[in-house]
């Protein structure tokens, strides 16, 4: 963090400045912790607290972790060479630390399981959605497989399990504008531009419930899920459409959001070679028949 502008002359020291910011966090006794261990550093090394305040300082501090419930399920690895690492992502396992989900991500699993600490993702798989993601070894290959995925030259598939219903003419392509504001779970659709595409497939039908191929043509936060609502066709367990439930407790790992990311398939930026993968994961309410 940077030490903001001080106009009226409130912080004396450093101290002085963690104590009114952490205070209300922490605990005035974990803020005074913290600075007799040295997790507070700037430029120069650990700071005591006694240094005097100066705007615009840069000061870096190593955060306390809460304890994190383990996900009880492994990453598969279904592609490795020098370059590239492809996954296979279990639901519930974030790929990269957000929110309250640091240490149980795939990123950390996979760089400490590997032995790749540089290893980053050129994209970002939901953390309720199982399947294939693509991760990169060394950072200076990262921007080419980036750019793979915002310029829209990799072909995704998706496989969904929903009710069936007969009354919704299939195969379809949505088309819409979804809005995701930051602080809100859940996206929405609203008039304007479609910034928003998927094609929607009926791929078999056992009684009520249906399994879907979806091939969605943009990347927006919750595409899949949200056009697959506003075809009346909610993917099964979704914890956010139609309704946002509460996350009260810890998540239920019988009950997996029932999405897969099943094939990625793109032409290698480095290479030039075809690639086309495809998950080992299968959808626990589609079971093999």
């Amino acid at each position: 963090m940077r030490l903001p502008a001080d106009p009226e002359g409130l912080w004396a020291t450093v101290g002085d400045h963690l104590l009114g910011r952490f205070e209300g966090a922490v605990g005035a006794e974990r803020v005074a912790a913290m600075l007799r261990e040295g997790r507070f550093v700037g430029a120069e090394g650990a700071l005591s607290g006694a240094e005097a305040y100066r705007a615009g300082m840069h000061v870096w501090f190593h955060r306390d972790f809460a304890p994190e419930v383990p996900v009880p399920f492994e990453i598969g690895i279904v592609y490795r060479d020098e370059r590239i690492v492809i996954a296979d992502k279990p639901h519930f396992l974030a790929t990269t630390p957000r929110g309250r989900h640091i240490t149980e991500t795939a990123v950390a699993r996979l760089r400490r399981d590997l032995a790749l600490p540089a290893l980053q993702p050129a994209h970002r798989l939901d953390r309720l959605t199982a399947g294939l993601a693509l991760f990169v070894v060394r950072p200076e290959d990262r921007g080419a497989y980036q750019n793979l995925f915002s310029g829209r030259r990799v072909r995704k598939e998706y496989e969904a399990v929903a009710a069936y219903d007969p009354a919704v003419a299939l195969p379809v392509t949505v088309r819409s504008r979804i809005v995701k504001e930051r602080g809100v779970i859940a996206a929405r659709e609203e008039a304007g531009e479609p910034n928003a595409e998927s094609r929607i497939e009926l791929a078999e039908r056992r009684g009520a419930l249906g399994r879907y191929r979806l091939l969605p043509a943009t990347g927006r936060t919750h595409q899949l899920r949200v056009h697959m609502h506003g075809l009346g066709l909610p993917i099964l367990n979704d914890p956010v459409y139609p309704v946002v439930l509460p996350e009260s407790g810890p998540d239920d790992f019988g009950a997996p959001l029932q999405l897969l990311a099943k094939v990625l398939e793109f032409t290698d930026p480095v290479d030039g070679r075809a690639h086309r993968f495809e998950s080992g994961l299968r959808l626990a309410a589609w079971p093999r028949g």
